[in-house]
């Protein structure tokens, strides 16, 4: 839900959540959608179907926080093949 005053409609921020872990994941997802091998193809394909880089980036990040939570969870390394 926005909260936007009148006719002012700005823009949106995220505030939820942990920020120094969004301000990590943030942080390693501007090197990943470089060089990362499954979501580089997943924030160029995005942001060639007109999403925000900000948005396609955000999306990148949820998708690397769930490959990490998936390998904590299971006490498992790295695995190209989990992505």
């Amino acid at each position: 839900m926005n909260r936007d005053s009148g006719t002012y409609a700005g823009k949106q921020f995220i505030r939820g959540g942990r920020n120094k872990v969004r301000t990590v994941l943030f942080m390693s997802i501007m090197s990943a959608i470089q060089y990362h091998p499954q979501l580089k193809p997943m924030y160029e394909r995005m942001v060639t179907a007109g999403k925000p880089k900000k948005e396609a980036m955000v999306a990148c990040m949820r998708k690397q926080l769930t490959i990490l939570n998936t390998m904590v969870k299971n006490g498992t390394f790295w695995d190209e093949k989990m992505a």
